[in-house]
């Protein structure tokens, strides 16, 4: 049975045309003010036509301070509207319901654009390039709320069809479900689960409040943070239950953070053909079985039989695929037309993991974005270590102009 054609009703009655999601990936195609580029706009018409139920943005922070990347749009007062309604407007090119993917960044900020971000406690992230973060005061707590409900509007006021708000790999909200990270005492950490759940259960509440019933509000959370002493799979479906009661339209599930990247991390080993497909599929089960909301199930999803069937054994309810759309923009038409019996999966061809330096095959990939933005399609045949070296490069080049950008307003 083609479960992927099927339209989906969320609990605010809007429907989806099918199961496939573009899941959020972060573009990093923002000029130096966080506005989207010209490249941003022409990429988001590419996945617009390219048969998706839903595209996802990628990493869109609510505070021009709290970055992932000093390449990212950023949905704020000062964001550029024009240019904000017209990548709206190309992804609902061909019918796709747009979602923006409300962020901040937290710890995971790197250094050079805040030096001393603020996280909910002050537990640096382990890796070279990001400061030691200030924690959350209680004053605070009230003004980065009002943050997630401006761009929540302001994504409403522009087209949008609704918000996915991150609260997974890490970023402020997902450290802040952590008792490995939030190792506050007040009533916004520590024990009971409860108080870690405290912030992301404020801010949806908030946002939920402030838009209309028919603009979806989704988030996306972490089945595990894959560390000791971090947020586990059991927690997970206790946050899952409490977000169902705040009014959430669906919940998407991933995993790991930038020190433990399992949603990253290119998982071919030595003397494997295979890449195992949908490697969170296995944690969904004990999650979609607590809900009664629409689950989405995002990493590695590749053939349209294993899709259908996860959909028919009931273990999620929407297919989030990421890295396919990179490098054939279309082929969610041609999958769920029944021309491809798979997406694209290029990593397949790739050096095992060990083989490769770290964040290797995710740096080739964002050059691949940019590529597609820039000049209409992917560079299939450069080499996963020169990708990986050109986005380094681009990084820095961003980050200059970014830095010089914002010297001159200081």
């Amino acid at each position: 049975m083609n479960n992927i054609n099927k339209e989906l009703t969320l609990p605010n009655g809007i429907t989806i045309r099918n199961r496939i999601v573009k899941s959020a990936m972060s573009e990093a195609l923002g000029d130096e003010n966080n506005n989207p580029s010209q490249a941003h706009i022409d990429l988001f018409a590419q996945w617009g036509k390219g048969g998706a139920g839903i595209l996802i943005t990628g990493n869109t922070p609510v505070d021009r301070l709290h970055l992932e990347h000093a390449g990212n749009f950023v949905l704020d007062p000062d964001s550029d509207l024009e240019k904000v309604s017209a990548l709206v407007e190309a992804g609902k090119v061909g019918g796709a319901k747009m979602l923006a993917q409300l962020s901040h960044a937290g710890r995971q900020t790197p250094e050079r654009v805040n030096p001393n971000p603020t996280s909910i406690s002050d537990v640096r992230l382990d890796l070279p390039g990001y400061g030691k973060p200030d924690p959350l005061t209680e004053e605070q707590i009230p003004g980065l709320i009002q943050k997630y409900i401006n761009s929540a509007k302001i994504a409403q006021d522009v087209g949008f069809d609704g918000v996915e708000i991150h609260s997974a790999h890490g970023y402020l909200l997902s450290s802040s479900l952590s008792p490995r990270i939030n190792t506050r005492t007040d009533r916004w950490g520590g024990e009971p689960l409860e108080n870690r759940a405290r912030l992301v259960l404020e801010v949806v509440r908030a946002v939920r409040a402030a838009v209309n019933p028919g603009f979806i509000v989704a988030v996306k959370l972490n089945t595990s943070d894959f560390q000791k002493g971090g947020f586990d799979h059991e927690e997970s479906v206790r946050v899952a239950v409490m977000l169902e009661k705040e009014g959430v339209d669906f919940i998407e599930i991933s995993g790991g953070n930038f020190e433990a990247p399992k949603a990253y991390t290119h998982a071919k080993k030595s003397g494997s053909t295979e890449i195992r497909e949908a490697y969170f599929l296995e944690y969904a089960a004990a999650i979609k079985d607590a809900l009664n909301i629409p689950l989405m199930v995002t990493g590695g999803f590749r053939s349209a039989s294993v899709m259908n069937d996860a959909i028919e054994t009931g273990k999620t309810d929407l297919i989030g695929i990421g890295r396919p759309f990179i490098t054939e923009p279309g082929f969610a038409a041609r999958l769920l037309s029944g021309e491809i019996e798979r997406a694209p999966a290029i990593e397949e061809s790739f050096p095992p993991g060990e083989d490769l330096p770290r964040g290797a095959v995710l740096g080739w990939f964002c050059t691949q974005i940019a590529r597609v933005g820039k000049e209409g399609h992917a560079d299939l045949e450069q080499s996963v270590v020169e990708g990986h070296q050109q986005y380094q490069t681009e990084i820095e080049n961003i980050t200059q102009r970014w830095v010089a950008a914002n010297s001159q307003r200081a």
